[in-house]
């Protein structure tokens, strides 16, 4: 279960695990997406090009943030919304590169409902070696307690058998 929001505070750091981009993302991501450009989907083509080889999608790189943060548990039933997102790409990502994420706490602060409170999220998405392949910030709309509703691992009477 994800963090509410009165456990954030401007100023902590979290590093998440690492995942290694597959073939198998870039495939997906332009099969969701239908963005077959060949710098992604044609390594000869993208032998041609500045990257050397196909490259993974920009965009790709903000939802595996985004999912990376959840491994965390800071998000996971407890943002109400995704209010904003700004983001740079650094460097490319190739398939083989292992990414991880740096996310810091910029800003936490009360919103009218007081059911919900406003944190900013930045971003440094990095590459084996320590580059920053993208940089960005988030503004998430995030829950004050935890609904009932959302709670993870429930073992019901069904589930033991």
């Amino acid at each position: 279960m994800g963090r509410v929001f009165g456990e954030f505070r401007v100023g902590q750091k979290f590093i998440t695990p690492g995942r290694t981009i597959t073939e198998a993302d870039i495939v997906g991501f332009a099969s969701l997406t239908g963005d077959f450009n060949p710098v992604h989907c044609d390594e000869e083509f993208a032998r041609q090009t500045p990257f050397g080889g196909r490259i993974a999608h920009g965009p790709m790189g903000i939802g595996m943030a985004f999912g990376l943060a959840s491994r965390l548990d800071l998000i996971d039933g407890t943002v109400v919304a995704l209010l904003g997102v700004a983001w740079d790409f650094k460097a490319p990502v190739h398939p083989g590169d292992t990414i991880k994420a740096e996310i810091t706490v910029t800003e936490a602060r009360d919103v009218r409902d007081p059911a919900h409170g406003l944190v900013g999220l930045a971003f440094n998405l990095l590459d084996q070696e320590g580059t920053i392949v993208q940089t960005g910030s988030a503004r998430l709309l995030m829950r004050r307690t935890v609904p009932a509703a959302a709670a993870w691992g429930e073992v019901t009477p069904e589930c033991r058998t």
